[in-house]
């Protein structure tokens, strides 16, 4: 199994993000997307944790049967929420006890009411603290080029991003829309004598409806954007829309390519289509059957 920092050092990396499913309708639409992205030879794959008990064998079983069963390297999100630190010190040993070595440390969404325990860590940057204590992982942490939304300022969020990363191996970005925010990011990361890769992270815009979630989880589509998607909508209607939104991904990973990011990560939301069309205009990947 490769591990991701080795990855990156080696050259660009391209990779996808999964999350475990929860219906066996679910588990029908990722076993086939998996089957359809595995011939694009991505570096690695992520697997997301949302926490708790149900959410942690669920992860657990994925990126293990994606380490054993394709040729593809996982690495699996885990989340502080809803545990102790004797609990994700288990968690950490059972993966690597599997042969995981990639781990994406989050400190992850508050848990609703009745969801879970209190956590005992309350940010990242202690989850990946003690997964060095563990021992053998390549970790990865989470970047915003917008700021998280929680935090107080943009400035106060770049300075906490700093000290994780410090201690971490590499960064993958929340999906945005503009380059220039990813820019902005490195370049301030730079500044505070960081220079160790930040993966931007792509979520093309694929139906006009998907536009106010993507707000809600702290990405709101730009106003441009918003525009030329409406106007996509009145020549073609969601055909035309969801062509759009592919063209405006394609195009801002030609430009984040042209600054010289260190690959791309893209969130698939567990369908292969979108991913294997902006792969084949950036010339990624050979043609491949149009089926999803």
């Amino acid at each position: 199994m490769a591990r991701i920092a080795e990855l990156l050092s080696a050259g660009r990396t391209w990779s996808f993000e999964f999350f475990p499913p929860r219906s066996d309708a679910e588990q029908a639409t990722l076993t086939r997307t998996i089957h359809e992205l595995e011939p694009l030879k991505p570096s690695f794959v992520s697997v997301t944790y949302r926490g708790g008990p149900e959410s942690r064998k669920r992860t657990f079983d994925l990126v293990t049967a994606m380490l054993h069963m394709t040729t593809l390297t996982p690495m699996a999100h885990l989340t502080c929420v809803g545990h102790t630190r004797l609990e994700l010190a288990d968690i950490l040993v059972e993966y690597r006890k599997a042969g995981v070595e990639n781990l994406m440390a989050l400190g992850g969404d508050p848990l609703r009411t009745g969801e879970g325990r209190a956590s005992e860590l309350g940010h990242a940057i202690e989850l990946v603290e003690l997964a060095r204590a563990v021992g053998g992982f390549s970790i990865g942490v989470a970047a915003h080029p917008a700021g998280h939304p929680a935090s107080p300022s943009l400035g106060a969020d770049r300075a906490r991003l700093a000290e994780k990363l410090a201690l971490a191996d590499f960064a993958v970005t929340q999906f945005f829309f503009e380059p220039e925010q990813y820019a902005a990011l490195v370049d301030d990361l730079a500044r505070r004598g960081l220079a160790k890769p930040v993966l931007p992270g792509i979520m093309p815009v694929t139906s006009l409806a998907s536009v106010p979630r993507m707000a809600e989880m702290g990405s709101p589509v730009p106003g441009w954007a918003i525009e030329r998607l409406g106007s996509a909508a009145e020549r073609g209607g969601d055909g035309g829309v969801r062509a759009e939104g592919i063209a405006m991904a394609t195009e801002l990973c030609r430009t984040l390519l042209e600054l010289g990011a260190p690959g791309l990560h893209f969130y698939t939301l567990n369908r292969s289509t979108a991913t294997r069309e902006i792969y084949r205009a950036l010339g990624l990947a050979p043609a491949l059957s149009p089926t999803s």
